[in-house]
């Protein structure tokens, strides 16, 4: 029996697209033993996974540094056959390096590369998406083929969405969910761009608002200068948000986390880009994804990899560019 131990503890979307490989080793080596590292937020994400050993989680926001070198103590209490780095940076890399494991793979842009068995080169912008980037971590363990990624509500996280469709849906023919918030502000389509969607959706749609506890105000926002709207992201725990997104008409999106859960329920989406763009590898994966850019040639575009806090020149036309009424069409 392989062991294998995979890494991935930076955001949530990230976390959601670490999935394709868990799906695509557990497809070529279905009797092996698949541990994972997230982030402290991001294990709710896998509650229940069929294919989860066991679930490592980093709080790196409290004790980070003590956090982590007693999770490597944990890591080391199993030698795995392959392990393998889905990140660039510094704290993976060490965690790599001093976990136990006969093959470690990762990025060569990883500071510990040179210590690791296998690299593989990380580019970013020449149109591949991020899960064919995973893959090349994996597919000299399995093939070529183009990996998806997968989420697994349980049956309780159904049951509680069917409850609040219950309460909410009378009157309605079906419903669209709308994820407006996003950690980088020139990833978010401005505030008053998704009161203008909410506006022009078909009245016969309830329109649910999800995104993370944090979001709710900008949410309540929305909702009280569009007229209608129900205010879900105190409500909902992330798989449950998967299931109700994989019920939706349509779920509009910014290039964040949303986006991927959308993917990786096979959900139709459509995600508005602004700052950012689908080259960098993190677009919609399936037909019924659709993706909303400014039509304007901006120089300025793309500002960066992630975005910023504030438009570096001041004039945000990525977004603004970004008609409403186009979007709902």
């Amino acid at each position: 029996m392989k062991q294998f131990l995979v890494i991935q503890t930076a955001f949530l979307g990230d976390a959601v697209l670490v999935t394709s490989i868990l799906e695509k080793l557990h497809a070529h080596h279905p009797d092996g033993a698949i541990d994972l590292v997230v982030r402290k937020g991001n294990d709710g994400l896998f509650t229940g996974h069929p294919f989860l050993r066991k679930l490592f989680v980093w709080d790196k926001r409290t004790g980070k540094n003590k956090g982590l070198f007693k999770l490597i103590g944990e890591l080391r209490r199993t030698e795995y056959d392959h392990i393998i780095n889905c990140q660039r940076f510094f704290s993976t890399g060490l965690m790599t390096v001093l976990a136990l494991g006969k093959e470690k793979i990762g990025y060569d842009k990883n500071p510990f590369s040179f210590l690791f068995s296998r690299t593989v080169k990380h580019v970013i912008g020449d149109g591949r998406h991020e899960v064919d980037r995973l893959n090349a971590l994996i597919e000299h363990l399995t093939d070529g083929q183009r990996p998806m990624p997968r989420l697994y509500p349980t049956a309780e996280d159904r049951a509680k969405v069917n409850a609040l469709q219950e309460i909410h849906m009378k009157g309605h023919s079906g419903y669209v969910c709308i994820g407006p918030a996003s950690v980088w502000f020139t990833k978010q389509w401005p505030e008053h761009k998704w009161i203008g969607l909410v506006k022009a959706l078909p009245k016969d749609k309830q329109v649910f608002l999800i995104g993370a506890p944090g979001d709710s105000a900008l949410a309540q926002r929305i909702i009280a200068a569009s007229g209608r709207g129900v205010d879900l992201s105190r409500e909902l725990k992330l798989l449950e948000s998967a299931a109700l997104m994989q019920g939706a008409a349509m779920n509009y999106v910014n290039d964040s986390a949303p986006l991927h859960i959308a993917s990786a329920m096979n959900a139709p989406v459509t995600a508005v880009f602004c700052s950012t763009v689908p080259a960098f590898g993190f677009g919609p994966l399936r037909a019924n994804g659709h993706v909303m850019e400014t039509t304007e040639q901006l120089d300025c575009r793309p500002c960066g990899l992630h975005g910023h806090r504030a438009c570096p020149k001041g004039h945000f036309r990525c977004a603004e560019g970004v008609v409403p009424a186009t979007v709902a069409s």
